[in-house]
C-alpha cells in the first residue's frame, strides 16, 4: 500500500467516524496504519474510534503509543485523558490532562509571552 492509499484510508476513516460508523472507521484506520504503522494522526483516529465503540482498553493502548511518538503534542495527552476518564481511571486522567494543559501553555508562550498559566492542578475540564 502506498502513502496515497494510506491517506485515502485515513480520510475514509474520518468520514466513517463522522457518520458514527465506528467499527468501519476502525477498519479503515487499521488499513492506513498497515502502510504507515507509526502515523500519529491515524493512530489518534483509531484510538478515538475504539473509545466510541466502547473498546477502552484498546483506546488506552493506542493512546499511550501516540504520546510516546509525540510527547509534546497536547492533543495526544487530552485524548488519553478522555480514555482514562471513560474507564473511571480518574487519577490517570487528571495526570494526562495536566500534561496537556502545560504543553498547551508552553506552545502558546512561543507566540504570546504573557500567556496565563494553566488553571489549578487536578481540575478536570474535559467534557464528553
Amino acid at each position: 500500500m502506498s502513502d496515497d492509499d494510506a491517506m485515502r484510508e485515513y480520510l475514509k476513516g474520518l468520514k466513517l467516524f463522522g457518520e458514527n460508523r465506528f467499527e468501519q472507521a476502525i477498519e479503515a484506520y487499521e488499513r492506513a496504519l498497515e502502510a504507515k504503522p507509526d502515523w500519529p494522526d491515524a493512530m489518534g483516529g483509531l484510538a478515538m474510534a475504539h473509545m466510541h465503540a466502547g473498546k477502552l482498553d484498546e483506546a488506552i493502548r493506542i493512546g499511550k503509543r501516540v504520546v510516546e511518538l509525540e510527547p509534546e503534542d497536547p492533543m495526544g495527552h487530552t485524548s488519553l485523558s478522555m480514555f482514562y476518564q471513560r474507564k473511571n481511571m480518574i487519577e490517570e486522567a487528571e495526570k494526562e490532562q495536566a500534561k496537556a494543559r502545560m504543553l498547551s501553555w508552553k506552545h502558546e508562550l512561543k507566540t504570546n509571552p504573557r500567556a496565563v498559566p494553566p488553571g489549578p492542578a487536578g481540575s478536570m475540564d474535559v467534557v464528553q
